[in-house]
This record gives C-alpha cells, structure tokens and sequence, in this order.
C-alpha cells in the first residue's frame, strides 16, 4: 500500500511538473492575436524593428514595410508608395474601377500610423521636403478615404511638429544645408518671436531682433518658414481629422524643441486649435522617436480592454520640475501626458499601481550629455538615493521601470554600475536612457505597461537591447569609437561613415561584446552579438544577438 501510495504521489509530482513546464511553454509561445500594421516615421531600428518587436513578443503579427520604403537620413521615403503598401497589406484585392469601402482582409485589427511617413516620406522628409501645401493636404485626406473603407479598423496616428535645432551641429544631415551655417541664429530669432508674442521683449533683446532680422539670408528664413508654414496647415487639417472621429486617437510631437522657440510658438497655436479635442482623443506633447511605441502600446490595451496604473517617483532634487534638454516642459507633464496616449492611468499611490516608474534625473536639474566627462562609474550622493528607492519598491514586490534621463543620449554609468553590482539588472520591468529624456520616458513606459503580458525570457531580451544600446553603445563605446576614427582608413567621419563604416561596424561589434562579457548578466554568448551602422553615422546602432 505504501509503495501505491509512494507511486502515486510521484505520479502527482510529475504531472504537476509536466503541466507547469506546458504552461511555461504556453506562455513563451503566445497564440497568435492578430495582425496590427505599423508604419513608423524612418526605419532606425529603435523607430522601426525594437518597437515592432516588442509588441510582436505579445502574440501579435505586426506588419511593417520594408526598409527602402521607409525614409532614412539620405532617403526621405515616398508616401504615395506608402500609401499603396497599406491599401495592399490591409485590403482584399479589389477591381481598379470598385468603389469603397473595400473589403479589408480578416485578421487586422489596428493601424498605427506615422503621418509624417504618410504625408511627406519619413519624419527628416518633413524637414526637407519641396511638396506645395495643395499636395500635402490632397494626401492628409488620404487618412479619410482609408477610414471609409476600414470603417472598423481603429486609426493610431501620431505626426511631428517642425524641430528646432539649437545649432547647426545639432541639427546633422536632417535640416537643410543652410541650417548648419545659420542654425544659431535660426534659433535665436524665433525664440525672441516666441517670447515676443508671450511677455514681450527687453530693449537688447528688441535691438538684437532688428540684427537677426537684417543679418540672415531672406533665401534661407524664407524657405524655413514656408515649410513650416505648410506644416502648420497640415497639422491643422490633421487635427479636423480627429474632431471628425477619423482617428481612435491623434498625436502631435515636439522633438529637438525649448521653451522659447518656433517649435513652442507653433504648438501654443496648434494647442488652441484643438482645445475642444479632449486628452483622451489628441495631445500635443515633446518628443517624437517615442511616439511609435505608445501608440502601438494604446493600441494594445485598447484590444485588450487593459488600462494600466502607472505610480512615478523621481530622484532627488528638482526631480518632476526638471525641464529636459530637448524639450520646452517639466519632465512629470511629458510622463503624465505619456501615460494617458499609452491608454494608461497616472496614480499618486503605488499601491494599486502596474508600473511603478524611476526617473533618474539629476538634483540640480540640469540635463548632460552621456560624452560628458563627468559621466563615470563614480557613485554620487543621487545615485546612492536612486538606488535606495529602486531597492525600497523591489522589497515590497512591485513592478519597476527605469527611465534614466539624468544624462540624454545615453545611461548613467553610475547607476547602471550600481544595477550591475547590486545584480538588479534584470530585476526591472523596463529600462530606457536612449536619445532625449523624453524619447526615454515614453519608451520605457510602453515597454514597461506591455511586459506583465508577455514571457520572462521576453522581458530580459528587451532589456539586454537596451543596455547594449543605452548603456553599452551610446555611453561608452561611441565616443572611444569617435576618439579613434582617425585612424581607420579611408574618407569618412562620424555624421558620415562612408569608407570608415565597415571598420567601424567591426570595432563597435567587439568593444561590444567585450563591454557585455564585462559588465552584463550572461543572458547570450557575447560572441553572438553583432552592431552595424543603418544610418551611415555614429550616432546610433543596431545591436543584434
């Protein structure tokens, strides 16, 4: 009896650990949930294949388009190719002279679209186009046609306000050519404009207008402001879309932007105009390379009927009163507005919360840069705070995301030190401290809403991205890639690889796998771990493992 019984019980126990090990595989595998179709503004991997992928780690088929339909840094896109792409990828063949609606093919069940690709070619095309405005609004009506014929296909689409550099180095090969000669001055004479119209100007300030006004090329202010001229009726019209129900919901970003600036200017008029549209519909926040993610995140929990509570916690200091580098408000408004176009809630208790988010910013409030020489593994006052709330929302089990801002384009190296020592890398929900804050904020709150729906093994790769990126790539090894450029052969520079690129792309693929062998969790061989430059320039990578 007692061996039946002995028999029995490691029956049970194998059972039981039969199923778990189903389960396990069952979640690892997800069933497929549909298809949503996703057109990002230019194909950077973080805009394009790290977004798609991560709501693809959900069960779902994300449809993007190839590569040489999207813009690129030299490549501006073509929009009516777009535009048939999407016809083509969410219609059944139909007969050239039917009529719509059009019978959209089974499976689909939302689009997120960039306008910019869908307008000008890709978000830099928006920037150097020669379009007239007869021709950019004969395409913004092209969004009302695609919703009469999908009447049931939720519409996601988020476009971008015209960026205004601070410099003409800021702006690389994404402006026009005269821009890195005047950039400067561009600049100055539409913050002076802006703060014109919001509180006047002091007497030097009248008296350095009247140079500016004198001193800039009539050809080059001319051309920038007709283009911007012809982007503000875009977004306009774009926004009578939205009041018109054509879109689930509609977002205008501000990137490369501060609080006195033709960028600002433009967005308190925009703001104005679509005052009746309420935060639930449309918003107009900084940012833009995040904006691909969040919506394919409120897509998600909009199918799913999900409505995550995010609860925020900031670093010492100024903390939510931080104004970011690159960005015209406070942080905590940029993240609050994030989590409402993610389809989320902002909660002032952790308690009940999903998410709970980290930011690390600096006490002071300032914003460096990640070449900056003071960003080293030397721990500060701040980032021993950090550590302690990291650890003090670990110990009561919650959900955390990090998004590391205290430096832009690129991580802390002295929190992620202490991650790596502490060994809480992969204790997180998310992480993210690539580009600009606030392309930093918005990423790691879509990741970080999505994960809790997806496999562990999902999680930890989406993480391991984002150190080799963040951490790894923009921090560390670009710049001892830009100190040894010279010495590779051939013609080419860091905005411009040209010859250089292919050892370049040799000598980024092993500082990498080094800097992983050294300071990351042993998730993949580092021998697998190969970055390439898409772009032809430093400034960003792909890593792929």
């Amino acid at each position: 009896m007692k061996k039946i019984t002995a028999l029995l019980l490691c029956l049970a126990v194998f059972l039981a650990a039969f199923s778990g090990i189903a389960a396990a595989k069952k979640k690892e595998a997800p069933k497929d949930k549909g298809t949503i179709v996703f057109i990002p503004h230019d194909n950077r991997p973080i805009s394009d294949v790290e977004t798609a992928d991560t709501i693809r780690q959900l069960g779902y088929k994300v449809v993007v388009p190839p590569d040489e339909l999207l813009g690129s840094n030299s490549n501006l896109g073509d929009s009516d190719k777009l535009w048939q792409w999407l016809e083509d990828n969410t219609t059944v063949p139909h007969k050239k002279d039917k009529k719509p609606p059009y019978k959209p093919l089974p499976g689909i069940k939302a689009v997120v679209l960039s306008g910019d690709a869908m307008i000008y070619g890709s978000l830099v095309g928006s920037r150097k186009h020669h379009f007239t405005q007869q021709k950019l609004l004969e395409r913004v009506k092209k969004f009302q046609e695609f919703k009469d014929s999908h009447p049931k296909v939720p519409m996601y689409v988020f476009s971008s306000i015209m960026r205004t550099p601070r410099t003409g180095e800021a702006s690389g090969s994404e402006e026009p050519g005269y821009y890195f000669s005047y950039g400067t001055d561009i600049f100055r004479y539409t913050a002076l404009k802006d703060k014109e119209e919001v509180e006047g100007l002091t007497k030097r300030e009248k008296k350095e207008m009247k140079f500016l006004t004198e001193f800039l090329p009539r050809e080059a202010i001319d051309d920038w402001m007709s283009r911007r001229s012809k982007n503000l009726a875009v977004n306009k019209a774009m926004i009578d879309l939205a009041k018109a129900g054509t879109f689930s919901y509609f977002c205008l970003g501000r990137d490369d932007n501060a609080p006195y600036s033709q960028t600002h200017r433009e967005s308190r008029w925009l703001n104005d105009y679509g005052r009746e549209l309420g935060k639930t519909r449309f918003n107009n926040m900084a940012g833009i390379d995040e904006f691909g993610m969040l919506l394919l995140t409120r897509a998600v929990n909009d199918l799913e009927a999900v409505m995550p509570f995010v609860y925020v916690r900031y670093n010492m200091g100024e903390g939510a009163r931080v104004v970011p580098s690159y960005s015209d408000e406070a942080i905590d408004k940029t993240i609050r507005s994030h989590v409402t176009m993610a389809g989320g809630v902002y909660v002032t208790t952790p308690a009940r919360a999903d998410l709970v988010l980290l930011v690390n910013t600096n006490p002071n409030g300032e914003t460096y840069e990640a070449n900056d020489a003071g960003n080293t593994e030397k721990s500060r006052f701040s980032t021993r705070y950090f550590m302690n709330m990291l650890e003090e929302e670990l110990a009561e089990g919650r959900p955390v995301g990090i998004a590391d801002i205290a430096y832009a384009n690129g991580s802390d190296n002295a929190l992620m030190a202490a991650l790596r020592d502490k060994d809480l890398l992969f204790r997180l929900q998310a992480y993210s401290g690539w580009n600009t804050p606030t392309n930093s904020t918005g990423f790691v709150l879509g990741q970080g809403m999505l994960v809790p729906r997806m496999s562990d093994e999902s999680r930890k790769r989406l993480l391991y991205t984002r150190y080799l990126d963040d951490w790894g790539y923009q921090a560390n090894v670009r710049q001892n890639l830009s100190a040894t450029l010279g010495y590779f052969k051939g013609q080419g520079s860091g905005g411009n690889l040209n010859e250089k690129r292919a050892q370049t792309e040799a000598s980024a693929t092993l500082r990498m796998q080094t800097f992983a062998g050294w300071n990351l969790p042993k998730f993949v061989d580092v021998k697998q771990i190969k970055v390439t430059m898409p772009w032809n320039r430093l400034f960003e990578c792909y890593p792929q493992f």
